[in-house]
C-alpha cells in the first residue's frame, strides 16, 4: 500500500457525504474501525447512528446486518440456533445475524443482560459458541452499538464488563445549523446513500489495521499513557478506575489517530483528544452526573494537569514513520478537533516542529 492516509481520506470523504456531524466524530470511528474495535454511540434518536453504519459499510464492502434490542429479544435470535435435518439425520447451524462483518445493534440497553451477554465472547474473542461448537466470525468484524442516554424506562444498563468490550464511545451531537441545512439539501431528491459507492474492499482495510501497528511510538509516550490511566485510579472522584485493557486501548487509538491524520508520529495532544472516548465508559465515577459528557470536561482537565507532558520532539523513535497525509481537507478536519492545544491546565502547547504533517 503506497499511500495509507490517502486511501483513508477518500473513506473519511465518503462518510461525510452522507453523515453530518462533528468532524471528530468521524475520526473516532474510524479509529475503532482501525483498531478492529467495537463502538458504542450513545445519543438521541434520529443523529444518523444508522446511516452511518450503512454508509460505513457500503464504503469499504462489506456485509452489514442490523439487530432492533427489545426485552424479548433471546440470545440464540443474535448467535443462530442447531436445526435438526430429518433427511440426514444431523443438526446444521442456522446462523443468527451475528456473522457478518458489521452487527449494528441498535437500542443495546433494551436488552436484558442475559441476551447482552450473548455480544460478550464474540467482541472479545472473534467467535461464537453455539451448542459446545465454536464458530469463528469474519476477520472483519465490528459491532456498532447504539442506545439512548435520556430514556431509561424499560431499559439494562450495561454492566462493567460488557461496556469494557467497546473500543469507544462517542456521541454524535446535534449538528450544527449549517450541518443541518446540508442535510436537508442532500435529501432534496433521494438520500445519498443511495449513490454511495465503495473506495476500498476489506482486504484492503485489514492492510491498513495492520499499518497502524507499524506508526512510531517512543518510550516517552508511552509512559504517558501508562501515568494517565494509572491517575485515574488515584483521582477522588473515580471509584474504579481504567484497567491496562483501557491503556492497551489508549495506546492503539492514538497510533490510528495519528495515521488518520496523515502525521509521522504520535504526539501528546493526539494521546490528550483520545482520553474521553477511550476510557470514560471504562471508569465509575462517585457521582452520576459525571457519566454526561459536559460534566467530564473538568474532570479531563484537572487529571491531564497532573501528568507531566513529555517532550516527545526529541525522543528518539524505533520504527519508520507511517505515509504522510497531503490532504487540504484531513489537515483541516484535524484542526476542527484539536482547538484547545493552547489551552492552559496541561494541555500541550505548539511549539516549532513538534508536530510532524
Amino acid at each position: 500500500m503506497s499511500n495509507p492516509a490517502l486511501s483513508l481520506q477518500q473513506l473519511h470523504k465518503n462518510l461525510a457525504k452522507v453523515i453530518h456531524c462533528q468532524p471528530q466524530s468521524l475520526l473516532f470511528t474510524l479509529t475503532t474501525l482501525l483498531c478492529r474495535g467495537h463502538l458504542l454511540i450513545e445519543d438521541v434518536p434520529g443523529l444518523g447512528k444508522t446511516t452511518l453504519a450503512r454508509a460505513l459499510a457500503k464504503s469499504v464492502q462489506v456485509d452489514m446486518r442490523r439487530l432492533q434490542c427489545t426485552p424479548d429479544v433471546m440470545p440464540s435470535d443474535i448467535t443462530g440456533v442447531s436445526v435438526f435435518n430429518p433427511q440426514d439425520q444431523s443438526f446444521h447451524l442456522s446462523p443468527g445475524p451475528i456473522f457478518t462483518n458489521l452487527l449494528l445493534v441498535d437500542e443495546i440497553n433494551r436488552a436484558t443482560p442475559r441476551t447482552q451477554s450473548a455480544l460478550l465472547e464474540a467482541m472479545a474473542e472473534g467467535t461464537v459458541s453455539i451448542d459446545r461448537e465454536i464458530h469463528a466470525l469474519p476477520a472483519v468484524f465490528m459491532v456498532i452499538a447504539t442506545q439512548n442516554p435520556v430514556e431509561f424506562s424499560g431499559t439494562y444498563p450495561l454492566p462493567e464488563a460488557q461496556l469494557d468490550r467497546f473500543f469507544m464511545r462517542i456521541s454524535l451531537g446535534y449538528p450544527s445549523e449549517e450541518q443541518e441545512l446540508g442535510i436537508l439539501q442532500a435529501q432534496l431528491s433521494g438520500h445519498p446513500l443511495d449513490t454511495l459507492e465503495a473506495v476500498m474492499s476489506d482486504k484492503a482495510l485489514q492492510a491498513l489495521q495492520a499499518h497502524c501497528e507499524k506508526i512510531p511510538l517512543s518510550e516517552a509516550l508511552l509512559g504517558y499513557i501508562n501515568q494517565l490511566v494509572r491517575a485515574t485510579r488515584e483521582h477522588p472522584k473515580v471509584q474504579l478506575g481504567a484497567s491496562p485493557r483501557g491503556a492497551l486501548a489508549l495506546m492503539r487509538a492514538a497510533r490510528a489517530m495519528t495515521l488518520l491524520t496523515g502525521k509521522k508520529q504520535v504526539t501528546p495532544h493526539t494521546v490528550q483528544l483520545l482520553v474521553d472516548p477511550v476510557l470514560s465508559h471504562r471508569l465509575i465515577f462517585r457521582n452520576p452526573g459525571m457519566n454526561q459528557a459536559e460534566q467530564r470536561q473538568a474532570f479531563w482537565d484537572d487529571l491531564l494537569a497532573q501528568i507531566p507532558v513529555p517532550d516527545f520532539a526529541s525522543t528518539p523513535q524505533t520504527q519508520a514513520p507511517a505515509a504522510e497525509s497531503s490532504s487540504d481537507q484531513t489537515r483541516e478536519t484535524e484542526s476542527k478537533t484539536t482547538q484547545d492545544t493552547n489551552t492552559p491546565r496541561g494541555r500541550v502547547k505548539a511549539r516549532p516542529g513538534s508536530e510532524s504533517r
